[in-house]
């Protein structure tokens, strides 16, 4: 398999895995066993694809996170504005967590059981959290108060412990603070944007530029493919939660993690 063919599979997995809350990682273990390229290219490979998944955000919503005017977005400059003081207030804790813990953690669970026991619970957290009747009190980003952001970007953290999912933690955090759905997927989205990009930016300084031709194209064919799949998925996971709920990501989670443990443990 080329190395062309392997972006685009690899970029594919990526668009569509990154903002559901199903485990981004959780695939990619899979599909790097059969899928990949040489370690040290790999890694930068994976934060390139989740840039180009990131900035599809950043296009999608471009008229609320940049507004030149109220315009069809409905958003002033202003609250815009207040919208990305939310959104880093919410990245600290990650950030901070992150710099002390980050690498532990990873060293310590991330292994086909920790990433199968982090699907399976995140799973049944989803599917208990719509049996829970919860009073939904934000009904809006522009009515996120601090407090509320600072508290699931403290429930974003866990998503270092690998299979957990970023998005699927931020979500559950949001619903237990009295978010509705969509705000709570909204919310998530913006809280992706600095944290990624600050994360590829950092990615590819440590893996320097001397990158030949043929490294550069299957970076960029990684990029654009995770970029218009995100976008599409983006756009139809927002239009889904306006009308349902998320139990079927919950139980796709608990298969995936028998899936994991079945691949690792009686067939690899």
């Amino acid at each position: 398999m080329s190395d062309l063919i392997k972006a685009v599979l690899l970029g594919i997995v990526e668009g569509i895995t990154e903002f559901l809350p199903i485990s981004s990682t959780g695939h990619l273990i899979l599909f790097n066993q059969f899928i990949a390229f040489d370690e040290a290219f790999t890694k930068m490979f994976d934060v390139v694809i989740q840039l180009g998944a990131i900035l599809s955000v950043v296009v999608l919503f471009r008229k609320r996170l940049f507004p030149s005017g109220t315009g069809i977005s409905g958003f002033t400059k202003g609250e815009a504005f207040d919208l990305w003081k939310k959104t880093i207030v919410g990245v600290l804790p990650a950030l901070i967590v992150g710099a002390l813990l980050h690498r532990k953690i990873e060293a310590a669970l991330f292994n086909p059981i920790g990433v199968s026991v982090a699907l399976a619970v995140g799973g049944v957290a989803l599917i208990v959290l719509e049996g829970i009747r919860i009073p939904e009190r934000v009904h809006s980003v522009s009515s996120l108060s601090y407090k509320t952001a600072l508290f699931i970007g403290l429930v974003q953290c866990l998503a270092m412990i690998p299979g957990t999912s970023r998005s699927a933690a931020t979500i559950v955090g949001a619903r237990l603070l009295g978010c509705t759905r969509v705000v709570a997927v909204e919310f998530s989205f913006f809280l992706a944007v600095p944290t990624m990009i600050a994360a590829s930016a950092f990615s590819l300084y440590k893996g320097g530029l001397a990158l030949t031709g043929a490294q550069l194209a299957v970076l960029s064919v990684g990029f654009l493919v995770s970029f218009v799949v995100a976008w599409i998925v983006v756009a139809a996971f927002i239009k889904y939660v306006s009308k349902k709920d998320f139990k079927p990501f919950g139980y796709y989670r608990i298969v995936l993690a028998a899936v994991v443990l079945i691949y690792f443990y009686f067939i690899r």
